[in-house]
């Protein structure tokens, strides 16, 4: 493997998504079940925005990182959806973009997931711990 290889040979394809109208349970559901770090959200296969676990465990805990009564947090949780901490306006690379390219941006940029889209469907999706995985594979 090498950075001039296509990121679809490391690349996730077997993604858990949500809609933008899932309920913020419905993500905690996901993350505390799942090792996974970031949630595609998803209308059909069209990438709206990705959920990263920072953008839940900010939701649930707030600015000031303060414990919220139980029954408080319970129905917030419930009620709010994913569209209300998604982010949106996301880079994202095509599934023959190289490598190289995803690790530029991973230096540049605070990012710690790349979606991948060709002709506008989600694909996949290229984290950190891909390359890490491929890279240095004694380490995972």
């Amino acid at each position: 493997m090498n950075d001039l290889s296509p990121v679809k040979d490391i690349m996730t394809s077997d993604l858990i998504t949500v809609n933008p109208g899932s309920s913020i349970s419905d993500v905690e559901d996901i993350f505390s079940k799942n090792r996974i770090h970031h949630i595609p959200v998803t209308e059909g296969k069209k990438l709206v925005g990705i959920i990263s676990k920072s953008d839940y465990l900010f939701f649930k805990r707030g600015y000031n990182d303060l414990a919220i009564e139980d029954a408080y947090d319970e129905k917030r949780t419930n009620r709010e959806t994913a569209s209300s901490i998604m982010t949106k306006g996301l880079a994202v690379l095509e599934s023959n973009d190289r490598i190289g390219v995803a690790i530029e941006i991973f230096k540049e940029n605070l990012f710690h997931a790349i979606p991948i889209v060709d002709d506008e469907e989600l694909k996949g999706i290229i984290t950190t711990f891909d390359l890490i995985d491929k890279y240095i594979p004694s380490l995972s």
